[in-house]
C-alpha cells in the first residue's frame, strides 16, 4: 500500500526487452533500505524489486513489467533517460499523508489542457467513462502515482491543481497537453459504490 506522496524522481537507466515484457532498471537516491521482492510504486504502478545494487551515491533496481501492465498503463513508452515517480511501500507505524493507494491502475487519462492558476498549475483530464463514477470533486484521485485532489468534474474530464512543491519533487513539471498518466481511482469511491449495489439485492 502507497499514500501517493512521491519520494523522488528516479532515473531510468536501462529498458531491456524480451518478447511481450521488459525489464527496467532505475536509479534512486533517496531510498536506501532495498530488499528483494519489495513493492515500489513507479509512475503509480506497484512493481516487485527483483535485484538491486549500489550505485554511485544512491542504488539500480530492477523490475519486470508483465505485458498485462504495459498493455493498461503508459510504462510501455517510458524510454532510458526518462524520469520516473518512485514511493516506497508504508511500513507499519509509518505516517499515513496524502490517501490510500494501492498501485494497481485502472487505466489512462490524457491531459487536454494545462493552464496556470496563480502559482498552481491546473491539468484537465479526460478518461474513459466507466471511471467517471469513481471521481468526485473534492474527492481523491492518484496520477502517475502522485495523490491529488480532484476539483470538478464535467462529463469524462476532471481537474486538478498541482502546487509548485510537486511540480519541483515530481515528474510533472514535464507534462503537456496531450500527454497520457496513469490513474488510479479513490479505493474509498469504489466501496461505497459498490455497497450501494449490494444493498440494492
Amino acid at each position: 500500500m502507497f499514500t501517493g506522496i512521491i519520494i523522488e524522481k528516479g532515473l531510468i537507466k536501462d529498458i531491456k526487452r524480451k518478447d511481450n515484457e521488459i525489464e527496467m532498471v532505475i536509479f534512486s537516491k533517496k531510498i536506501s533500505s532495498f530488499k528483494e521482492g519489495m513493492s515500489i510504486s513507479c509512475a503509480g504502478i506497484c512493481l516487485t524489486v527483483v535485484s538491486f545494487e549500489n550505485y554511485e551515491s544512491g542504488h539500480l533496481f530492477s523490475v519486470y513489467i508483465s505485458n498485462e501492465t504495459l498493455s493498461r498503463t503508459t510504462l510501455a513508452e517510458y524510454m532510458e533517460g526518462d524520469q520516473i515517480n518512485l514511493e516506497k511501500s508504508l511500513a507499519l507505524g509509518d505516517e499515513m499523508d496524502g490517501h490510500i493507494v494501492q498501485g494497481h491502475v485502472d487505466g489512462v487519462a490524457e491531459i487536454t489542457d494545462v493552464e496556470q492558476d496563480g502559482e498552481s498549475s491546473r491539468f484537465t483530464f479526460k478518461i474513459e467513462p466507466n471511471l467517471v463514477k469513481y471521481i468526485a470533486p473534492k474527492g481523491s484521485v492518484a496520477l502517475d502515482g502522485t495523490s491529488l485532489t480532484v476539483n470538478n468534474v464535467e462529463g469524462n474530464k476532471f481537474d486538478v491543481n498541482l502546487i509548485p512543491y510537486t511540480l519541483d519533487h515530481t515528474t510533472w513539471k514535464s507534462n503537456l497537453k496531450g500527454d497520457k498518466v496513469n490513474i488510479e481511482v479513490d479505493i474509498l469511491s469504489r466501496y461505497v459504490l459498490n455497497a450501494n449495489k449490494l444493498e440494492r439485492f
